[in-house]
C-alpha cells in the first residue's frame, strides 16, 4: 500500500505546461455506505509550476488548496474534500493555473509551532512563531518549545508531537466544534476553561501515546536516540488539511546498539489531518537499507481501560485517568477517551499482549514505506459523531477500518 490511508482517491494529474489546464475528476463510492469529508489528492507535474486551483461541481466552486508536500518550493498537489452517498458517483471540474493567485477560503484546519518566550509568563499568549526546527544529535529542545512540538488540529479533534526522541503522539479534546488552538495554545486558562474551551485530555509519559513510531531492538520497543539530525516541520496549514513532517536522518536503527555509517537510515514521517475528521494519516518513507528494520507503534493502555481488537491490524482502547501528572493535576479533571490506530496487515509483525504502558504492535517496511491510522475521542465532546462508551466508540472503529480499506476511486480525463 503506497498511498496515504486517508487521502484515499489519489491520482496523478499529467499537467501540460500551459498557462492554465483543465481537466474533469470523477469520484466514485464504491462501497454500500455513506462517506463524508472524504479526502481527494491528486499529484501535480512540477514542471507546470501551477500557482492556483479552483475546483467546481455543477458549477458551483468548493474549496480546495495547492501542497508543496516536498518542500521544493513548487506545488505538487491538488487537495479538496467531498461526501458521497452510497454508490455514488460525482464529477469535478478542476482548473490549474501557472499565472492566477490562489483563491482564499476559510480555515477549516489550524497548525503552529513556536519557541518559547522566557518574557512571556501566560501559557497561552506566547509569540515566537516558526515552521521548522533542525536539531543536531544529543540535542533535545523539548523544552524549549511551546507545547513541546507542532500541534495542529481540525473543529473536532487536535494532536501534537513532541520534539524529543520519544516523537509521543499527544492529543487536546473539545466540547464543542471549533478552531481553539490559536487561542488555547494547547493550554487554556481557567477563563478559557469555563467558557468552554478543550484541553489535553492524555497523559502520555513514555508510552506511545496515540500511535507513535518507535525502534525495536532487544526485544522491547527503543526511543528514537543516535539521530544526526532531527527536523519538525509544518508542511502545511490548510485550509482544508495540515501536514506536519517528522524527519530522523541518519537514524541508528540498532540503537541502543552503536551501527556504521553505512547502517543508518533516513526516516521521514507525514501526519495529516483532514477537515471534518477526528482521525490522522501516518505516512512514513525510508532510505537506507530497511530489508531487516522493524519497528514499534501502537496506543497507551490507558488507566483501567477496556481493549478491543479484531486481531487484524484495529486495535483500541477506551479508558479514565488524569491527563497531566499528579504534581501538575489541580485545576484539572480525570479525561475519558477513546484511542485506536490501524495498521494494514501488510505492515504488522505481531500484535503484543497489553503491557502496562501500551497495547503494542511490532511492524516492518514494505518497499521503503509504512502507512497507518490514528484516531481519538473524547468523552466531553458535545457534538453530533461524539462517542461517550466503549461500544459506541469501538463501533466507530470496526466502521473506520471499513473505509479506510475499500477507498474511493478516481478518473481524471482533459476538457
Amino acid at each position: 500500500m503506497k498511498r496515504n490511508l486517508i487521502s484515499t482517491a489519489f491520482a496523478a494529474l499529467a499537467i501540460s505546461t500551459m498557462a492554465q489546464d483543465i481537466k474533469q475528476v470523477t469520484v466514485t463510492n464504491n462501497s454500500g455506505f455513506q462517506r463524508t469529508a472524504e479526502p481527494v489528492a491528486i499529484n501535480i507535474d512540477e514542471a507546470a509550476d501551477i500557482k492556483s486551483a479552483k475546483v467546481t461541481i455543477d458549477g458551483t466552486e468548493i474549496p480546495c488548496q495547492l501542497d508543496d508536500i516536498d518542500g521544493n518550493g513548487v506545488n505538487d498537489q491538488l487537495f479538496f474534500l467531498t461526501s458521497l452517498d452510497k454508490r455514488q458517483k460525482k464529477t469535478f471540474r478542476v482548473e490549474l493555473s501557472s499565472k492566477t493567485t490562489q483563491n482564499t477560503y476559510e480555515a477549516q484546519v489550524y497548525a503552529q509551532m513556536m519557541l518559547t518566550n522566557k518574557k512571556i509568563k501566560s501559557s497561552n499568549k506566547q509569540d515566537l512563531y516558526i515552521s521548522s526546527l533542525t536539531v543536531d544529535n544529543g540535542t533535545n529542545p523539548y523544552w524549549m518549545l511551546h507545547h513541546h512540538g507542532p500541534a495542529f488540529e481540525n473543529e473536532m479533534v487536535a494532536y501534537r508531537i513532541y520534539f524529543d526522541e520519544r516523537q509521543t503522539v499527544d492529543i487536546y479534546g473539545k466540547y464543542r466544534k471549533a478552531l481553539e488552538l490559536k487561542q488555547t495554545q494547547f493550554y487554556p486558562d481557567a477563563e478559557q476553561k469555563a467558557s468552554g474551551f478543550g484541553d489535553d485530555v492524555l497523559w502520555v509519559g513514555k508510552t506511545f501515546g496515540v500511535g507513535a513510531l518507535r525502534g525495536w531492538a532487544n526485544n522491547a520497543p527503543q526511543m528514537l536516540q543516535d539521530v544526526d539530525k532531527r527536523t519538525l516541520s509544518i508542511v502545511s496549514r490548510g485550509p482544508l488539511r495540515t501536514i506536519v513532517k517528522v524527519e530522523d536522518r541518519g537514524w541508528n536503527p540498532l540503537y541502543p546498539e552503536s551501527c556504521n555509517a553505512a547502517d543508518r537510515i533516513d526516516m521521514t514521517t507525514l501526519y495529516t489531518l483532514c477537515a471534518g475528521r477526528r482521525d490522522c494519516a501516518v505516512d512514513v518513507s525510508f532510505k537506507g537499507d530497511v530489508s531487516k528494520l522493524q519497528l514499534a507503534t501502537g496506543v497507551i493502555n490507558v488507566k483501567n481501560s477496556v481493549e478491543f481488537s479484531d486481531n487484524k491490524g484495529l486495535r483500541g482502547c477506551w479508558g479514565t485517568d488524569w491527563p497531566v501528572s499528579e504534581k501538575d493535576s489541580a485545576g484539572h479533571k480525570r479525561e475519558t477517551v477513546g484511542l485506536g490506530i490501524y495498521i494494514p496487515a501488510a505492515y504488522v509483525v505481531s500484535e503484543l499482549p497489553a503491557n502496562k504502558d501500551n497495547y503494542p504492535y511490532v511492524v516492518s517496511p514494505t518497499d521503503s514505506s509504512l502507512h497507518y491510522a490514528i484516531t481519538f475521542a473524547s468523552d466531553n465532546e458535545t457534538f453530533d459523531g461524539s462517542h461517550h462508551s466503549s461500544k459506541s466508540f469501538f463501533d466507530y472503529l470496526k466502521q473506520w477500518k471499513k473505509e479506510l480499506e475499500k477507498p474511493v476511486t478516481i478518473s481524471v480525463k482533459d476538457l
